[in-house]
């Protein structure tokens, strides 16, 4: 079989004021995108894969309408001057906002469906933040989306994408695409797959398959995202459409009787009292999320408002990654190791964060070009300051720097649930309703463009 792979790949919160640009996506092509280890799994695979392009990009605001043109046709050249095909897959995620643009891939989508004729199967792996329409959900043959979160079956969701993609090539009846949507629309700091009632929910979806059912995905959807497709549904795959259609009515009419029972899988509450609560801690380490300005839900990254309620506090012996502050990052890397500089730290990128004027000593120095990182030290805090936007979700962004974050008293990260390496460590973790782009309280965030009526937005 003939394969082409390509796709899509970031999330975008349309509170964001910081466009994103061609030049935030990592952009994989021809051999490179075959041999990244993203797509090495495809190599298990009987048959022929002929790469187009996959842009991925860190979640952030709005994409450049010119680079998602740019971008859409690559990769609808590519896929031309491969004809014919007997597949296409899509590597998604399936939040993206392009300025000026309802519902992306749907049109990314349908327009690879126009090139690649009716008789092509199309398949694409999502991310489960992920929202759907009408439009996608007809131009699909297969679908399949992640059913963890934190998210840790990543190859394993795009795996099921591409089986399905070559089973769907042999004899038998040609799959199709069933959904259900549900007027559920929760952050996904709420609908955690390692707490109830999302564990049991997501762990169940795989007894619903079999027969003329081949795969059974739900969407929780991106909260962050104000226009009409953001909602909650289930995605089912498969060769008979009425089983279809019952499991994925069955599967939105059990989320909607859970609406109520989403809960924070940690103890949250705003700054203030988050951090009388964690300085209150005897254990070690506490880790607290500054959940309103978490880079990986589409938040900015550059805010200062924890900063200045630690240094206000008098706060020691913490670390704080990271804020995403390009003239410190660079004032730092110009004076070097043991400098003491008087820096602006944070707002450079949202107008409506306020920065915070510190004295600051520069411990340490990393990365290179314009991704540059530095350590500086504040009285008894370690902050991070980044030259692009980053998480600090992995135990090697700490190490890199000469950062052990097992041994400090309290780790401040940019995040809503903790990541999977950070999680096990924290003792305990907690959440701080802070301000930003993806603030917690979703049901007050403005609904220009969001259905309604919609569970939280709508009292039901």
């Amino acid at each position: 079989m003939r394969i082409a792979v390509g796709g899509l790949h970031t999330e975008s919160g349309t509170l964001n004021p910081v466009p994103t640009r061609a030049a935030d996506f990592r952009q994989l092509r021809g051999a490179a995108l075959l041999a990244d280890p993203y797509f090495a799994f495809l190599r298990g695979f009987d048959a022929t894969f002929l790469p187009t392009l996959h842009a991925r990009a860190l979640p952030g605001g709005p994409v450049d309408p010119a680079a998602y043109a740019a971008f859409r046709a690559e990769i609808l050249d590519s896929l031309a001057r491969a004809l014919p095909l007997d597949g296409v897959y899509l590597a998604m995620h399936g939040a993206m906002y392009v300025a000026g643009m309802e519902d992306a891939e749907g049109d990314f989508i349908a327009a690879v469906r126009a090139l690649v004729g009716p008789d092509c199967r199309i398949a694409a792996s999502y991310d489960l933040h992920g929202n759907l329409s009408e439009r996608i959900v007809a131009a699909l043959d297969i679908f399949a989306s992640y059913r963890t979160a934190p998210h840790v079956d990543v190859e394993a969701t795009m795996r099921r994408a591409v089986a399905m993609l070559l089973r769907a090539g042999q004899s038998g009846p040609r799959p199709s695409v069933v959904w259900a949507p549900v007027a559920v629309l929760l952050p996904g700091e709420r609908t955690s797959t390692e707490d109830e009632p999302a564990r049991s929910f997501y762990a169940a979806l795989p007894k619903r398959e079999g027969g003329g059912v081949w795969d059974v995905s739900f969407q929780v959807g991106y909260v962050w995202a104000d226009e009409p497709r953001a909602t909650a549904c289930a995605v089912v795959t498969g060769t008979d459409p009425a089983a279809q259609q019952a499991v994925a009515q069955g599967l939105a009419a059990r989320w909607w009787a859970l609406r109520h029972d989403f809960a924070f899988g940690m103890q949250s509450a705003p700054l203030a009292k988050t951090l009388a609560r964690a300085l209150a801690c005897p254990t070690r380490p506490v880790i607290l999320a500054d959940s309103g300005d978490n880079p990986t839900g589409g938040g900015v990254g550059d805010r200062a408002d924890v900063l200045a309620a630690l240094v206000a506090a008098g706060v020691g012996d913490t670390i704080l990654a990271g804020i995403a502050d390009a003239p410190a990052t660079q004032a730092a890397h110009a004076a070097g190791p043991g400098a003491e500089l008087r820096l602006s730290i944070g707002g450079t990128l949202d107008p409506s964060s306020r920065p915070l004027s510190v004295t600051a000593r520069v411990l340490t120095l990393a990365g290179s070009g314009t991704d540059r990182q530095a350590v500086l030290e504040i009285g008894g805090i370690r902050l991070v300051v980044t030259e692009r936007r980053r998480p600090f979700h992995a135990l090697d962004d700490f190490t890199a720097l000469g950062l052990d974050p097992r041994a400090a008293r309290l780790v401040v990260v940019k995040s809503g649930y903790l990541s999977p390496e950070l999680a096990p460590l924290a003792n305990p973790g907690l959440m701080a309703l802070t301000p930003g782009a993806v603030p917690q309280d979703v049901a007050a965030l403005p609904s220009l463009r969001r259905r309604r009526p919609c569970f939280p937005f709508d009292p039901a």
